[in-house]
Parts: structure tokens; sequence; C-alpha cells
């Protein structure tokens, strides 16, 4: 790991107590660009590689996430941190299972994905950006 993500990592953690999920340090969509260059992009390259390191069991991976509410545009990332899922690659009869379980642990499920990935809110967020 470099020098600069351990430094970070180490801030984060001093402030926060771990390394926040993406959407807690900006609040912008999953597909936003956010993620893709600048900050938002060493954010989730940081959570990335501390996120593995913690060796969490299920029920302390769930927990994590309870700290920090998420948009529901974000379950898929919950979907691949907690079962390690790949939610890109997967069609929807092999996610339904997945959103099942994060509607019953009452962060959503499919129905609340969907109309917060097309809400209007992220594109009035993208142009006040």
């Amino acid at each position: 790991m470099d020098t600069w993500m351990r430094k970070s990592i180490e801030q984060l953690t001093a402030t926060h107590g771990c390394v926040p999920p993406p959407w807690v340090v900006y609040n912008a969509h999953p597909y936003s660009m956010c993620w893709r260059m600048g900050a938002g992009e060493s954010h989730i390259m940081l959570w990335s590689a501390w996120w593995p390191q913690q060796a969490l069991t299920q029920e302390q991976k769930i927990a994590y996430f309870r700290q920090w509410p998420l948009p529901p545009c974000w379950l898929p990332f919950l979907i691949t941190a907690i079962w390690d899922v790949d939610t890109v690659d997967a069609d929807d009869a092999a996610l339904a299972p997945y959103f099942e379980r994060t509607s019953a642990l009452g962060f959503g499920g499919r129905k609340a994905y969907e109309a917060d990935l097309d809400d209007p809110k992220w594109l009035e967020d993208a142009e006040n950006a």
C-alpha cells in the first residue's frame, strides 16, 4: 500500500474510527464521475484497500453499514461489500435474493434501489457541485 494511502487511512480512522463508506464522504450518485477521478476516486481506493484488511464477519459488516445509512442507489455496493457478489455482471435473477436480504435488514430492496437510481435529486446535486 502506498504511503499516501496509509496516511489517509490513519487520518480517517482517527477522525471516524474507521474509513467511512463513499457516500458519507461525498454525497454523490454511485455512477457519478466523482468516483472516477480526483478525491472521490481516491476515497474509493482507500476504502477498497482498507475494507478487506478488516476481516469482518458478516454480522460485523452489517453493523458497519448500519452506522452509515446509505442512499438505496448504493445497495449494489453494500451487496458486494457484505456478500462478495459481483453486482456488475450479475443478472436480475442472481441479485434478487440479495435485494431481499438488504430489504429484510432494513437497508431497502430492489424497488427502493430502482427509484433512487433515477431520482432527479442526483442531477440537482451534480449541477450544484
